[in-house]
């Protein structure tokens, strides 16, 4: 009979009493949990002292074997109670009242007599049908032939319709008890109830081209940064940002790798937010190579020179202007070059008048004056004692002229 069930802690648990006169519980419903030892515990089983108190074992069964002490599980739980009396005798207390309070209380029993049994003390204690619930053998020897007849009936339980199953996900009813198993996608754990979603990508089937995601019981693809999914859900191509116009450059958009940077047009620089742009001070910044002045250009620069200097052919360096040489200047007679300019000068002999361009011819009076008048002070004096005795002898010849002129006017009168 054993070896026709599922035994186990969360499948049939089995109990054994041993009767006559007196009831011996050889094993409770909590001692064995696999046939090996469960049969090896049956095979040492003596049989008791003459005597057949079937009342008092069903008693016994009912009160003790399955109380959930003795490893009955909850009534909550409704897991079937079914009860086996194998009896060759009539018994010698009463049978029915304490079967119906049995029978009341959940528990299936089935009466199988041996050879001098009797057959209506059987249906006594036997639940409803009869028929199915009754049954006579001759001998101990033929009783094996009533194994699969108890399979088909009290061993036939949905275990998975009780709702008394553990299992995560799917239950599965086999002989009288059930098995654990997962939906598509998942996979069975070691501890045969639990089930864990199957790893798809990491079994490497998939046929993502770049990120394989578990989904539902399947697998999805997806795509790095910077890319986007193709219609056929496994390839990826690059995603043009600067194109999608979705990026906030100021000036130029620059795709990189499945992302974008900004930058500049030439004479601009990247200011600090990565975004915008400024025109560069490259005459503040130092980096220049003009000798004398740089000037800002449009985002690069030029050279020049100070007044005076003109830009030589490198348009780096300067040379002094050559003003004189030019022939720009306006001097009357010579040109002299000054300091990044000119000034004007005469020849000898000459001065230079007020306007500092044009020249006068020097007066031999002013030469003596100022070429002399420093030679010594006996000079000067002599100089100035001549000047006066010219003035004094030129009014002298003055009056005299008149004198003379008068006189002969008189005389013509006359």
């Amino acid at each position: 009979m054993i070896d026709t069930l599922d035994v186990g802690e969360r499948a049939t648990r089995v109990a054994v009493l041993n009767y006559a006169s007196t009831v011996n519980i050889e094993f409770p419903l909590r001692t064995y949990f696999d046939k090996a030892s469960m049969k090896e515990a049956v095979s040492r089983i003596e049989p008791l002292s003459a005597g057949t108190m079937t009342g008092l074992a069903i008693q016994t069964a009912m009160e003790e074997v399955f109380a959930e002490e003795a490893g009955a599980r909850p009534s909550s739980l409704n897991i079937p109670k079914v009860a086996i009396i194998v009896t060759d005798g009539h018994p010698q207390d009463q049978v029915q009242e304490i079967a119906d309070r049995a029978q009341a209380s959940g528990i299936e029993i089935y009466a199988v007599g041996v050879g001098r049994a009797d057959i209506q003390s059987l249906r006594l204690m036997a639940s409803e049908p009869l028929d199915e619930h009754v049954s006579y053998v001759e001998t101990y020897d033929v009783i094996g032939k009533l194994t699969s007849k108890f399979k088909e009936t009290f061993c036939d339980v949905d275990m998975c319709a009780l709702g008394t199953h553990d299992c995560e996900q799917v239950c599965v009813s086999t002989n009288g008890s059930y098995t654990c198993d997962c939906y598509e996608g998942f996979t069975l754990n070691p501890d045969r109830k639990s089930c864990s979603r199957v790893d798809v990508c990491g079994l490497g089937t998939h046929d993502c081209e770049q990120v394989c995601v578990n989904a539902d019981r399947s697998f999805r693809c997806d795509c790095y940064k910077g890319y986007t999914l193709n219609p056929d859900r496994k390839t990826c191509s690059r995603v043009d940002v600067c194109a999608l116009g979705t990026h906030d450059c100021e000036q130029l958009c620059v795709n990189a790798n499945g992302s974008f940077r900004c930058d500049c047009y030439e004479g601009y620089t990247l200011n600090p937010d990565k975004k915008t742009c400024s025109r560069p001070n490259i005459c503040a910044l130092g980096t220049h190579d003009c000798q004398q002045i740089c000037l800002n250009i449009d985002g690069s620069y030029g050279c020049d020179c100070y007044e005076g200097y003109t830009l030589n052919p490198d348009r780096k360096t300067c040379s002094r202007v050559d003003a004189c040489a030019q022939g720009s200047h306006d001097c009357q007679q010579v040109c002299v070059n000054t300091d990044g300019s000119y000034s004007c000068d005469c020849y000898e002999g000459f001065t230079l008048n007020p306007d500092k361009k044009t020249c006068s011819r020097v007066t031999p009076s002013s030469l003596l004056t100022t070429e002399e008048s420093c030679k010594c002070e006996a000079l000067i004096t002599f100089q100035n004692t001549i000047t006066s005795f010219l003035e004094t002898l030129s009014t002298k010849l003055d009056e005299m002229s008149d004198k003379l002129q008068t006189y002969q006017y008189g005389q013509e009168l006359v």
